[in-house]
């Protein structure tokens, strides 16, 4: 069994039909899998802390590279035409939102849920001591591509007081959960596979 799921991320275990359609309604559910994040959110200063980025590691370890990738292009998608609730909650609607302040996070989503897909199609998700490392890489990529772009708007002695110290323990904390719910899924699923 082990050897059959290596390279499967664990929708693809648990629901190994394929198709289109499939496919499609993965991408758009783990979309609206961040946008339901996203409304957990506390603003400390100019980026906010939510939910959301327990969306993105998750999205990445369930659906894999492309199509975790592709769910958070279309929640950046279905953000920018300015429906509401879908970003953050005290932020600017729509295109303003990918070009203030908390554009890089959200453009690192996409890398990140593929980064984090990639490793897990390598099957780093199937261990505690790999997918804690994973989501920990994750991490990493959405917020590099965060500070990058919030040095737009505070100074680079500033940066990080501004846009990561602020996040590491609840990180900390989503990249434990999303680690843990990841393996037990695993497990649940070798179980009822028996």
């Amino acid at each position: 069994m082990e050897m059959l799921t290596a390279r499967l991320a664990l929708m693809d275990a648990v629901v190994p039909r394929t198709g289109l359609l499939r496919d499609a309604a993965l991408v758009i559910g783990f979309a609206c899998l961040t946008a339901l994040g996203a409304q957990i959110s506390f603003w400390v200063g100019l980026v906010p802390i939510t939910g959301q980025t327990f969306a993105v590691l998750l999205t990445g370890a369930l659906l894999g590279s492309r199509r975790g990738a592709l769910s958070q292009l279309s929640y950046l998608a279905i953000g920018i035409t300015g429906i509401p609730y879908w970003f953050a909650l005290g932020g600017a609607p729509g295109i303003a939102r990918l070009i203030g302040p908390t554009g890089g996070y959200l453009i690192g989503f996409v890398a990140a849920a593929f980064v984090v897909g990639w490793l897990t199609e390598r099957g780093w998700d199937k261990r505690v001591w790999t997918a804690i490392p994973a989501m920990l890489v994750g991490c990493a990529v959405y917020d590099i591509f965060g500070l990058l772009w919030l040095l737009h708007f505070v100074s680079a002695s500033q940066v990080l007081q501004v846009g990561l110290y602020p996040f590491i323990v609840g990180d900390a904390i989503k990249i434990f959960v999303a680690a843990l719910a990841l393996l037990s899924g695993w497990l649940l699923f070798r179980r009822l596979k028996g």
